[in-house]
């Protein structure tokens, strides 16, 4: 049985120029109602944030070698396109480099995975769900990502009631 992991395990295992971000991520998300599970991964520890009735993913907290990262599942963002054409270039540049959706492409997937299919600019994406918004965290990354899942949560929210 694996130990339980605290946040402040958790937080000790994040850069100490990220911990003020993870913190405050982290407090925003669980004010918002969301729950958070945290496990020890082969690459590191990892932090699961789930939202909604039922409860479904919104961001995870997840190490990589060049730096921690930020996946966040973005079911909705046909509510929020307009905050997608302001993402920087680092940032459109991760989302371009993530995996083509099999699933919405030419159906080669699980039937259950639905990848996203979205516009930033004239660009047209249908990337897998699972890479498509994963983010390096850095200075200039940090607030666009809060922003990002705060309209996330704000449309699934909407959808909600």
């Amino acid at each position: 049985m694996k130990e339980k992991i605290t946040f402040e395990q958790f937080l000790g295992a994040v850069e100490t120029g990220n911990q003020q971000f993870v913190g405050d991520l982290h407090s925003y998300l669980l004010d918002s109602g969301c729950k958070v599970t945290f496990e020890e991964k082969k690459n590191g520890y990892l932090a699961s944030y789930k939202c909604g009735k039922p409860p479904k993913a919104i961001a995870n907290f997840v190490f990589r070698k060049h730096g921690m990262l930020v996946r966040i599942y973005g079911e909705h963002t046909g509510g929020y396109g307009d905050f997608l054409n302001t993402l920087p270039a680092e940032m459109v540049k991760s989302i371009e480099d993530a995996s083509l959706c099999k699933q919405l492409d030419h159906g080669g997937c699980s039937s259950k995975c639905r990848g996203y299919d979205f516009a930033i600019g004239s660009e047209r994406f249908q990337k897998c769900r699972y890479n498509c918004f994963e983010f390096l965290v850095t200075n200039e990354s940090g607030a666009f990502i809060k922003s990002f899942i705060e309209n996330e949560l704000r449309e699934r929210m909407a959808v909600q009631v």
